[in-house]
Formats: structure tokens, C-alpha cells, sequence
């Protein structure tokens, strides 16, 4: 398990987070395709948190985009980095998610958060946040709409529906089992959204949530335990 520094001159305060979703947000590349679906590697990122000892553990698993097989898999454990504030998660999270991606074997292709990239307040998510200062293509992949409005996507596995903030679609909710609730797609970085959902699908093929984040939750829930 890797140790988590904090970044020199990580924000501390509010008023400096915002400052730097601000400066980052214009970096977001909207007008990649991304990896094609079902080809390459594709990692799952997740943090578990000790709240008592001020603990964040994050995990990061490599999978197969063909076959689900995990490929490879790290852990970082750290201090918690930045106080609890709604719209301001990523502060809490990227040190140990960076430490985690770095302390991988292989390149992780694109990385699917347990979160949000462009379908944020600010438009600048974990996804979009992780993307910018990694170069790499991110979807964030949340288990709810957060601030957004929808309308219930069909039953079928694959529909879909815009995800609202006004008339802007932020993401896209995807029924990815039938009957099942729907999750919550965007774009984080170098991706589009058709894509971004294509993926998805893909990694989902038995249960509502990503193999990607079922894999990243479970090994993050076990290191943390074990430490």
C-alpha cells in the first residue's frame, strides 16, 4: 500500500478550492472520443474514509475492457486532505486516488469514477478533476443525480435519458439493467457522452453498478480495514 503526501500548496480553504476548479475547468477536453468501448484497459477508482483517524484509503483495479478480467491493482492510504464540503469532494480524494493510479504497473486507460465529472455544480467533478491533472480519458459514474433533473428512462437495459441542469444535459441517467435504477454517466475528460454511456453498459453487464466500482469498492473497503 502506498503512502498519500499531500501536494505542496493544496488548497486549504474554500475560497482556494473554488479557485482552482475555476483555473482547471477551461483544461477539460469535451471533444475526444475516448478509448473505443470493450478494447484496451479500463480502471475503476474509489476512496473509503475512517472518519475517527482522519483516514482516506484509495483504491484503483484494472480490468480487461474485454473480458472483466482484473489486471492489475493498487492501494494508497493517507490523511484526509480537505474538510467536508458538498460540490468540493475531490479535494478529499484526488491526492489518494493520483497515489493509487501512480502506484499501478501498467497504464490504467480510462478511468471510471464513483462520481461525477461534468454533471457538478461547478461542471468539474472527481472525474473531470482526476482527467485534467492526469491527461487521461474519465468518466465519472455516480449512484445518484445529485442537484439534476431527469425523467425516468425506459425500462429496457440501455435507455437512457437527459441529465438537467436547466436545458444544459450534464450526463445522461442509463438503465443498465432492466428495471433497475438507473445510474448517473458524464463526461469527465476525453471522452464523449455517447461513449462515456457505450462504456458503461459494457462494464455492467450483471449488475446496476460498473465491475470497475464494484471491484475499486470492495478493494478499498479491505485495505481499509486492514489498516
Amino acid at each position: 500500500m502506498t503512502t498519500v503526501r499531500i501536494p505542496a500548496g493544496w488548497p486549504a480553504t474554500e475560497d482556494q478550492a473554488r479557485a482552482v476548479q475555476d483555473e482547471l475547468r477551461g483544461r477539460v477536453v469535451l471533444d475526444e472520443p475516448g478509448p473505443a468501448p470493450g478494447t484496451g484497459r479500463v480502471t475503476g477508482v474509489d476512496v473509503a474514509y475512517d472518519d475517527e483517524r482522519n483516514v482516506v484509503v484509495a483504491a484503483a483495479v484494472v480490468l480487461d475492457a474485454a473480458t472483466l478480467d482484473v489486471v492489475a491493482e493498487s492501494t494508497a492510504v493517507g490523511q484526509v486532505s480537505f474538510p467536508y464540503v458538498p460540490g468540493l469532494l475531490a479535494f478529499r480524494e484526488v491526492p489518494a486516488v493520483l497515489a493509487a493510479l501512480d502506484a499501478l504497473p501498467c497504464e490504467p486507460g480510462l478511468v471510471v469514477c464513483d462520481g461525477y465529472g461534468l454533471a457538478h455544480p461547478r461542471r468539474f467533478g472527481l472525474a473531470s478533476h482526476l482527467g485534467v491533472l492526469t491527461g487521461l480519458p474519465t468518466i465519472g459514474v455516480a449512484k445518484n443525480p445529485f442537484t439534476f433533473a431527469y425523467e425516468e428512462p425506459g425500462a429496457p437495459r440501455g435507455s437512457s435519458s437527459p441529465l438537467l441542469a436547466g436545458e444544459e444535459e450534464v450526463g445522461r441517467a442509463l438503465r443498465t439493467q432492466k428495471g433497475i435504477k438507473p445510474v448517473f454517466v458524464s463526461v469527465g475528460h476525453r471522452v464523449t457522452l455517447d461513449n462515456a454511456c457505450a462504456h458503461t453498459l459494457l462494464l455492467a453487464p450483471r449488475f446496476r453498478l460498473p465491475e470497475t466500482t464494484r471491484h475499486a469498492d470492495a478493494l478499498c473497503r479491505r485495505a481499509l480495514k486492514a489498516t
